[in-house]
């Protein structure tokens, strides 16, 4: 299986460490998915994310020196088009709405 950066591919985890989660593809090449790509947001905990066995879709980010570096995130054009969850309320001028309610409960 000839994959480049770019590709998507099918992975199972099976093993996991401090710093990434190391998987296999179909072919049995094995990749590095590092901690910093398994998510958008900070990871402190790998195993929040994957666990032994999981089987994921990731994108080839490089192939050198015949090692694999894989990741979870979304392209950069994607991470951009969603600025804040959908599950939370946006608000330009928090600060001066906290402000003006401090304001208002001095009076």
């Amino acid at each position: 299986m000839m994959i480049k950066a770019g590709d998507i591919v099918e992975v199972e985890v099976f093993k996991i460490t401090s710093f990434g989660a190391f998987t296999k593809l179909k072919d049995g090449q094995k990749a590095l998915i590092h901690i910093s790509q398994i998510a958008n947001g900070f990871v402190e905990n790998i195993s929040e994310h994957l666990k032994l066995g999981d089987k994921v879709t990731a994108r080839v980010l490089k192939i050198e020196a015949g090692k694999i570096d894989l990741t979870l995130k979304a392209p950069k054009q994607q991470q951009q088009s969603r600025s804040y969850p959908d599950n939370k309320e946006f608000r330009v001028n928090i600060f001066a709405d906290k402000l003006q309610d401090f304001a208002l409960k001095i009076d």
